[in-house]
C-alpha cells in the first residue's frame, strides 16, 4: 500500500509523515495517505494566491464546462465513489449514492450560475443631473478560499465549497475531513481531468494547528468552514478580516400538530433520525408532539425505531452504521446514561456492537440535559408531549442552535406561525428538517453559524460587486 500524496497545485507531494485512514465498521485499513507539514501549507497558500489572477480572467464558458465535467465523471464512477465513502466514513452505501448524486446536481448547479451569475445594470437617472450616466454592477471573486470541510458528507459538502468557487474564478486551499480524506483527493483528481488550472486547487491533509496557517494568512480572502460550532466560533476569532462563512452544528426539531396525519409522516421521521447513525447536522434530534397524538405516537416511533436495519455499510439495507470515531461512541453513550440518571427513560436501544451504537429513543427528559441541548451527532432522539402547539413551538425554540427545524400541521395558519415564529435558518412544512436541496439557502442563525450554501448563495458569499458607471457616453 502506497501512501496518497498531497495535492500542491499542480504537483503531488510526498511527506515523511503517513497516516492510514481505517474503515470505521472493522477496523481493517483503507488506504494509507502523506501528512502535511507548516511548509506544504504555506506553500498551497502562496499557489493559491498566485492562481486567483489566472482564476478570475478564466471564461464563463470554461468554467461551466469544467463542472459539467466533473458531473459527468461523477455520474460515470458513481459506484466506486460511494463504496470508497462507506469504507472511509462508513456512511451506509445506499446513502453513499445518494450523496453521489447529490453533488453530480451541486456541480451542474454551478456550471448553470457561472454562465449568468452576478451581472445587473443599475438605473441612476432617477435623480436630477443623472440622465447621462449608466450604472453595471458585476460580481467579483474576492480572492483565495480556505475551506474545511467534514466527513459525515466526503464528497457533496467538498462540492459545496469547490463548485461555487470554481464558478465564480477563486482557487481554493482544500482541508478535507482527517477521517475521511479519501474521497476528496479523488474528486481533485477529476477536477485536474476536467481541465481546471493545475494551480487552482490544493488538498492538504494535516493537523488542526497547520490549517490554521491558511485561516490565519491574509492572502487567503474566505474562509468557508463546515463543522462543530465550537470549532467554527475559534476559526472565526483567528480569521482576521477575510469574508466568513460558518456551518455549524445542529439540535434540529420536530414539532407535530394535533391534525397530523402519521401514517405519511412516520417513515419521513424515522429516516431524518436515523439515516448514517444520525451523523447529520439537520438530523431529527427533538420530536414535540401534541398530546393528543402522542401515545400513538411514540408507540410507533419506536416500534419504527427497533426494526431500522444496523450494522455493516456495505449491506444494501443498512441505515444505521458505525459512528465515526469510538470517543464519539463513548461520548454518546455518557449522553444517554446521564439522561436516564437525570429521570429520563429510554425505550429501546444503546447496544453497541464496535462502533455501532443501535438507535435510542428518551423521553421524560429535561431541556438542560445534554441530549437537548447540544448536537448529539449519533443515533439518540427525545420525544416529548406538548399541550399545544404553541408549547411546541416555544420547546423547538429553547436552545443555542438554530440550522432548520421541521412541522407537521395541515393547518396553513399553524403552518405560517410556525415559519414567522420559529428561529432557525429554515422551516420545513411537512416535512423534517434533514431535507436539503442542493441550490436552496442553507445555513443557520445563532450558535449554528452565518452565511449561506447552496451553490448560488455560496457564490454570492464569495464574491462581492463592482460598480462601473460611465458619463457622457450615452447617444
Amino acid at each position: 500500500m502506497s501512501a496518497r500524496s498531497l495535492r500542491i497545485g499542480a504537483e503531488r507531494r510526498q511527506t515523511s509523515e503517513i497516516e492510514v485512514v481505517t474503515n470505521p465498521f472493522d477496523g481493517s485499513p483503507v488506504d494509507e495517505i502523506c501528512v502535511a507539514g507548516p511548509g506544504d501549507m504555506d506553500d498551497a497558500i502562496a499557489t493559491a494566491a498566485a492562481a486567483a489572477d489566472d482564476m478570475r480572467k478564466l471564461s464563463r464558458k470554461d468554467r461551466a464546462e469544467i463542472l459539467e465535467g466533473v458531473a459527468s465523471r461523477l455520474t460515470a464512477r458513481a459506484e466506486e465513489i460511494a463504496t470508497l465513502m462507506a469504507r472511509e466514513s462508513g456512511k451506509p452505501i445506499s446513502l453513499g449514492r445518494a450523496e453521489v448524486a447529490r453533488a453530480v446536481t451541486t456541480f451542474t448547479l454551478g456550471a448553470i450560475e457561472a454562465r449568468s451569475f452576478g451581472r445587473e445594470e443599475h438605473s441612476v437617472d432617477l435623480g436630477p443631473a443623472r440622465e447621462d450616466r449608466m450604472a453595471y454592477v458585476t460580481r467579483v471573486p474576492r480572492g483565495p478560499v480556505a475551506a474545511i470541510s467534514p466527513f459525515n458528507f466526503p464528497l457533496n459538502l467538498v462540492a459545496h465549497k469547490l463548485a461555487p468557487a470554481i464558478a465564480v474564478g477563486a482557487p481554493v486551499v482544500l482541508k478535507p475531513p482527517p477521517q475521511s480524506p479519501l474521497t476528496a483527493l479523488l474528486l481533485a483528481d477529476i477536477l485536474k481531468h476536467v481541465g481546471l488550472p493545475v494551480n487552482a486547487l490544493s488538498v492538504v491533509h494535516c493537523a488542526p494547528e497547520v490549517a490554521q496557517r491558511m485561516v490565519e494568512d491574509e492572502r487567503m480572502a474566505v474562509l468557508s468552514f463546515t463543522g462543530s460550532d465550537t470549532v467554527g466560533w475559534k476559526l472565526k476569532s483567528l480569521a482576521g478580516k477575510k469574508q466568513v462563512v460558518l456551518e455549524l452544528g445542529g439540535n434540529a426539531p420536530c414539532v407535530i400538530d394535533e391534525d397530523t396525519d402519521l401514517d405519511p409522516a412516520m417513515k419521513p421521521i424515522l429516516g431524518g433520525a436515523w439515516a448514517h447513525a444520525g451523523q447529520v447536522c439537520i438530523k431529527v434530534q427533538r420530536i414535540y408532539v401534541h398530546a393528543s397524538l402522542y401515545d400513538e405516537f411514540l408507540e410507533r416511533f419506536v416500534a419504527g425505531t427497533r426494526a431500522v436495519p444496523v450494522g455493516d455499510p456495505m449491506d444494501e439495507r443498512t441505515v444505521v452504521g458505525p459512528l465515526i470515531d469510538p470517543v464519539h461512541v463513548t461520548r454518546v453513550l455518557d449522553w444517554v446514561e446521564q439522561a436516564v440518571d437525570g429521570g429520563a427513560t429510554r425505550h429501546c436501544g444503546g447496544e453497541v456492537e464496535g462502533q455501532v451504537i443501535h438507535p435510542v429513543v428518551l423521553t421524560g427528559t429535561r431541556p438542560d440535559m445534554r441530549v437537548c441541548k447540544d448536537e448529539v451527532f449519533g443515533p439518540v432522539t427525545v420525544v416529548e408531549r406538548v399541550d399545544s402547539f404553541e408549547a411546541g413551538l416555544a420547546a423547538a425554540n429553547a436552545g443555542r442552535f438554530g440550522l432548520q427545524a421541521g412541522v407537521f400541521t395541515r393547518d396553513i395558519d399553524h403552518a405560517m406561525q410556525a415559519y414567522s415564529e420559529l428561529d432557525f435558518g429554515g422551516v420545513m412544512i411537512n416535512d423534517v428538517p434533514t431535507f436539503r436541496a442542493d441550490g436552496m439557502p442553507y445555513g443557520g442563525r445563532r450558535d449554528s453559524g452565518f452565511g449561506r450554501e447552496g451553490v448560488r448563495y455560496a457564490m454570492e458569499e464569495l464574491t462581492e460587486p463592482k460598480l462601473l458607471v460611465m458619463r457622457g457616453l450615452l447617444p
